[in-house]
């Protein structure tokens, strides 16, 4: 689902950016995704507030014919029509706020997420008018009441906020293929998901979806999560609503280090993306944790802390995939290379697949992803005990625009289906390929000094023989390089020359 073959969330984000004006894309984010969420929560309301006038016996203002289909409570107030026929009043911001005021009061729930500040002097409210008529007149029709269609939306905007923002939109969004690519290589058709650091909640939209595709059922899993940022957390808590999923990431944000909210929790699958390399953590106040069962992380560097929380999250049998910087591979300062060691030894290391650069918004620190399971012969029909495979898929992706990649479906698909031939949850029987894959035995590994490089093991893709004779290809080689020095040799001069003319010799 590559967010760059999307339809019309691209125009309608185009013409929506063009109303932003001078606005900070950062306070710009909050107008936008709370019109939006208004704009969902008084849709679906509006749907079946239209089914229930058809019948006879039901009361379209009953609460309670709402709540009991998991649909919001919409005041008179907070209704779109509502908002969009005040759209050019100047006190459109107030009415706005009150409307959000309005539905948090009669949906606990929402209580303290949306957004509240549209009255404030500095938002110019003839740009919030017309945006209010931009959705109006673009998601306002009937085929546009439902939930994957504003869903969709909702995340092309979280997208397009996050490449805006540049490194500060990476705490809030995870590129979809990135998600995708996590989704499909754990598979999680039922149990407990958990992402402890779960951003605006891609992780646990892009289960749902896998669910739904294979026809799996929504009521098989349960999703729990945790988030540091109170904004981000807030926009988790709308992109969850919008996407229908009853999630538990806590009633507050929370450092998940130091004020974990889910102490119980065992998860069968664990999905994420913790910030890259995050020096203050707090690691000095928690040198004796019992979650340090691998040894103990370094204060200047969270990679290992995060590794090791999700862990000691796992239920028996539990799986967790996460994306980490390279460096975690072959880090040895400060006890990383001995808690990498302890971890390999433990036989818990599933899988490492290097990524291609510049698919996270936030970051051009190359990464990679770690599977960690805490039984390996309970993941898959063949057993891989002492075994862990190999993917560098630094080659696969596409540019999708000027600075961003992104994976391909056939990307995805290489990648899930050589991990599931490997696990043998498929039929098909793994094969290693050189340059992309090889399934290493622990001892290979503790013979490279515990390194997970992935490019270490899998080797140098073998290149094709053009049937060329060496002494013949090397002739032509050479005659080609002689030629393009002496072109070098006259652009030299040309470029002195040029620069005499204007009194810069050398």
């Amino acid at each position: 689902m590559a967010t760059a073959n999307l339809g019309f969330e691209e125009k309608l984000w185009s013409m929506a950016d063009k109303l932003r004006g001078s606005m900070d894309s950062g306070e710009y984010k909050n107008v936008v995704l709370g019109l939006l969420f208004l704009k969902y929560v008084s849709d679906s309301f509006e749907e079946k507030y239209d089914e229930l006038v058809q019948d006879e016996y039901a009361d379209p203002e009953d609460k309670d014919e709402y709540l009991a289909e998991n649909i919001f409570w919409v005041p008179k107030e907070a209704r779109w029509a509502y908002i969009k026929d005040n759209a050019k009043k100047p006190e459109i911001g107030q009415i706005i706020d009150k409307a959000m005021i309005a539905i948090e009061k009669e949906n606990p729930t929402l209580q303290g997420v949306l957004p509240k500040d549209y009255a404030r002097p500095a938002l110019d409210k003839v740009r919030l008018g017309e945006t209010i008529d931009l959705f109006s007149f673009k998601i306002g029709d009937a085929e546009s009441r439902s939930t994957d269609v504003l869903g969709r939306v909702y995340e092309y905007f979280l997208s397009k906020f996050a490449s805006a923002e540049g490194k500060g939109g990476g705490e809030f969004y995870t590129p979809s293929t990135v998600v995708q690519l996590l989704v499909e290589m754990l598979q999680p058709y039922k149990g407990r998901i958990y992402d402890p650091c779960c951003g605006s909640g891609g992780m646990f939209v892009q289960s749902e979806k896998f669910v739904e595709e294979h026809q799996g059922k929504l009521g098989d899993i349960a999703v729990y999560g945790q988030e540091f940022n109170p904004t981000t957390w807030k926009l988790c808590k709308m992109n969850l609503a919008i996407r229908g999923i009853d999630g538990d990431i806590g009633s507050h944000n929370a450092d998940t280090f130091h004020n974990d909210l889910h102490k119980g929790l065992k998860a069968d699958y664990i999905l994420a993306n913790p910030p890259f390399n995050i020096k203050d953590w707090g690691g000095e106040k928690l040198r004796e944790d019992v979650r340090w069962q691998f040894g103990t992380p370094p204060v200047g560097n969270a990679n290992y802390a995060w590794i090791q929380h999700m862990y000691s999250k796992l239920a028996p049998g539990g799986t967790a995939g996460f994306v980490l910087a390279n460096g975690s591979m072959s880090s040895t300062t400060s006890g990383e290379g001995e808690i990498r060691k302890n971890l390999i030894e433990a036989d818990k290391v599933e899988c490492i697949v290097t990524l291609p650069g510049q698919l996270f918004y936030s970051t051009q620190i190359s990464v990679c992803i770690w599977i960690i399971s805490k039984g390996k012969s309970k993941t898959g029909r063949r057993k891989r005990d002492n075994e862990i495979l190999f993917m560098d898929a630094r080659k696969l992706g596409f540019m999708a625009d000027r600075t961003h990649k992104e994976f391909s479906e056939e990307d995805i698909k290489t990648i899930t289906e050589t991990f599931n031939r490997w696990r043998g949850t498929v039929n098909e029987e793994y094969e290693d390929l050189q340059g992309f894959c090889r399934s290493v035995t622990l001892e290979d590994v503790r013979n490279n000094d515990y390194i997970l490089t992935p490019g270490r093991y899998v080797g140098l893709e073998e290149v094709e023989d053009d049937g060329e004779l060496f002494e013949v290809k090397m002739a032509r080689i050479t005659s080609e390089l002689s030629e393009q020095f002496v072109k070098s040799n006259d652009l030299n001069d040309q470029i002195r020359e040029a620069l005499g003319g204007i009194g810069y010799e050398f």
